[in-house]
């Protein structure tokens, strides 16, 4: 495999990028540094002898950019266009599923809003990153407390007996074609995000006429079902045992177990994403390693 390939292959088509990942420079900061009187390095990003080489900042500051503007999104939309134009969507039934997604905030930091409000008002406390913190006893819940360092989070948990974490709640819609996907969503893990991001990513779908939604369990719930009614989409989402929101006019249409059958395929989106989100964790932390 060629040299240019290879960057190709790992994402790397920066002149900038290639530089630093080929020659293991280990920081933006030393990349600038090296352009400044490296020749070799100057042709290959384009650089004359005289030009003035690239404020370290840049690199970050382009970062918050992507990240603010609809960068992503457009990327996104122009990805399902090409599956759009190659027929590989269907546009009347989907599934939708979710997941916790852990916050970047220590429980440490899961605090009374009363003492969060002071730490905000005394920046400079005696309190540590690492500060010991005592919670043996303590009652705590989002309406009582929140984080310090991610006042958005919250504290939730996959299921009864789970450990409870700082989280936030993500979501993804799938076609039931090939269960590919198209849409996303990212809230706070409330008790009523998933009808809440579910019907939200269903009123985002283009074109009219009746749609169907498959989900698990956890999408049985009276919210969820009325909205989607409402907006002529059937809900397919599996019955709960008890106070289901669902009921035989529902089950014994054909497409139900079809939609039930389908919505598999929306695990193994989340297996893939979990994947490459713990292969990149890894790279970045591998970097900040070496850079120490």
């Amino acid at each position: 495999m060629s040299i240019r390939c290879w960057l190709i292959a790992y994402g790397v088509t920066d002149p900038r990028d290639a530089v630093q990942v080929l020659f293991s420079i280990r920081s933006e900061r030393l990349l600038m540094e090296e352009l400044d009187f490296n020749l070799l390095y100057r042709w290959f990003v384009g650089l004359s002898m005289d030009d003035q080489v690239w404020n370290h900042s840049t690199f970050s500051k382009n970062r918050d950019r992507l990240l603010l503007h609809d960068v992503a999104d457009r990327f996104f939309d122009a990805i399902k266009q090409q599956a759009a134009a190659k027929k590989l969507l269907s546009h009347d039934h989907f599934t939708v599923d979710g997941t916790l997604i852990e916050a970047s905030a220590s429980l440490k930091s899961f605090r009374p809003k009363d003492e969060a409000a002071r730490d905000d008002d005394d920046p400079d406390g005696q309190g540590g990153r690492n500060e010991m913190v005592d919670f043996k006893g303590q009652k705590r819940s989002n309406e009582t407390h929140q984080s310090t360092t991610d006042p958005d989070s919250r504290l939730a948990r996959k299921g009864d007996g789970k450990e409870a974490k700082l989280c936030y709640a993500g979501h993804i819609l799938t076609e039931n074609k090939h269960g590919l996907i198209v849409d996303t969503e990212l809230t706070p893990a409330t008790g009523t995000a998933e009808p809440d991001a579910a019907l939200e990513m269903m009123s985002r779908l283009p074109g009219v006429g009746q749609k169907t939604l498959g989900g698990d369990k956890g999408y049985d719930k009276r919210r969820l079902v009325e909205g989607a009614r409402a907006c002529d989409v059937t809900p397919h989402v599996a019955r709960k045992a008890k106070y289901s929101a669902i009921d035989g006019r529902t089950t014994r249409h054909v497409g139900y177990p079809q939609s039930q059958r389908r919505r598999k395929l929306v695990e193994e989106r989340f297996g893939w994403i979990f994947k490459f989100v713990a292969a990149a964790c890894t790279v970045v932390m591998m970097r900040r390693l070496l850079a120490a």
